[in-house]
């Protein structure tokens, strides 16, 4: 089964970014408790909150900003810039030692989120192979369940035995090498794409 290049790296992305992140979910808590002046496990589900609160701030009124420009191109845009915050976050958490610090990181990660959100499920939509689309979705679906759990698994144990640094930086990597993998769908996008166009996209990396 041929799947089309810009679908192949769009599930790419997902599952190393997804893994970056897994990496150091299951001991965040523990971070924030024990690494952090006055962290508590409050704090996380603060934390958690601020994520969603400025993810949702900011993602629909940008998704109708990208909606007015029917090209790819802004999507990429937006893609890219919102991989890049996306990416520092486990780069910032090394330096977090106060609640106010993980406040703010977090924060960027919802922004981050939103910009990525609409533009990487626009162009999904219009990528999809004809006849195709449920195994496509499904593949993506997979890719991150298998990204987490493995990742999750490691991290555990590179926490144990190396630190919370060690899982933050090969968290940050995984993330960059996540969004490096979006650069590759650039020559595959359209300059124009008919309002409401979300057909199923002939494969022209062949």
């Amino acid at each position: 089964m041929k799947i089309s290049h810009t679908i192949r790296y769009l599930v790419l992305s997902d599952f190393f970014v997804n893994a970056g992140f897994s990496v150091f979910a299951p001991v965040f808590a523990i971070f924030v408790t024990k690494q952090v002046t006055g962290g508590t496990l409050e704090v996380v589900g603060f934390g958690a909150a601020i994520v969603q609160i400025f993810k949702i701030a900011v993602e629909l009124p940008l998704a109708k900003l990208l909606d007015r420009n029917h090209g790819e191109y802004d999507d990429f845009y937006s893609l890219m810039f919102g991989s890049v915050l996306i990416a520092l976050v486990p780069f910032l958490y090394l330096f977090a030692t106060q609640v106010s610090h993980i406040y703010l990181i977090e924060a960027i990660y919802g922004v981050g989120i939103a910009f990525v959100a609409p533009p990487w499920y626009a162009i999904f939509s219009r990528h999809l192979d004809k006849l195709q689309e449920s195994f496509e979705w499904t593949l993506d679906s997979v890719s991150i369940g298998l990204g987490a759990a493995g990742a999750a698994a490691g991290g555990g144990f590179l926490a144990s035995h190396f630190g919370f640094h060690t899982v933050f930086i090969v968290g940050g990597i995984l993330a960059i090498f996540g969004g490096a993998m979006q650069m590759r769908i650039y020559s595959h996008l359209r300059a124009r794409v008919p309002k409401g166009d979300i057909l199923p996209q002939p494969d022209r990396s062949a």
